[in-house]
């Protein structure tokens, strides 16, 4: 048989003791929580003082054979009992509760963490919505391509309209040099 304080712990066997003493822990705990849950509530006080009145009951006015624990010596029997019953209760007590911080500070953590992804969340998109604004800030509105185009149709009504009048007035210089142009020949 090796002796185990010699040899080196194998990282299998370490890690499976681990687990082993987590579960038996973690076992421990869950039952402390229970028995701690019970003890709080008005069925275990009922409990306590049905048993607490039946024991005092039978050691006052049972026969005096049966009896086991003296009223004249103050009930001791029972004293040490619910002392007993006191010094396991308080710190059950105290391991639900400490348990119950530990989960409390693993919760708080999540929501801190929960909290730091919302307002990451929150920044990025209060920083692509301003992208957006700025963006659509440069983009052009309806109202202003309608106006561009409305000023490109009458620069371009306008430019017909001169275009017509230096056509007609070419006409009319092309007509007077023919007019000449026959008046020279004699011809009319």
């Amino acid at each position: 048989m090796p002796d185990h304080f010699s040899e080196p712990l194998d990282a299998r066997s370490r890690k499976a003791r681990r687990i082993k003493a987590n579960r038996d822990t973690d076992r421990f705990g869950q039952v402390s929580e229970a028995i701690a849950r019970f003890t709080g509530t008005p069925r275990f006080l009922a409990y306590l003082t049905v048993f607490v009145s039946v024991w005092l009951a039978w050691n006052t006015w049972g026969p005096e054979a049966l009896r086991f624990d003296s009223a004249a010596l103050g009930f001791t029997a029972l004293t040490l009992m619910l002392s007993l019953q006191a010094s396991y209760s308080s710190p059950l007590i105290l391991l639900a509760q400490n348990r119950q911080d530990d989960r409390n500070k693993v919760a708080a953590e999540q929501d801190r963490q929960r909290a730091e992804r919302n307002l990451a969340d929150t920044e990025y998109l209060a920083r692509e919505i301003a992208g957006m604004r700025m963006t659509l800030g440069d983009m052009a509105t309806r109202d202003f391509v309608r106006s561009e185009l409305r000023d490109m149709i009458d620069e371009l009504d306008r430019e017909r309209t001169d275009r017509l009048k230096e056509r007609e007035e070419r006409i009319k210089q092309l007509q007077e040099e023919i007019e000449e142009l026959r008046g020279e020949r004699g011809e009319e």
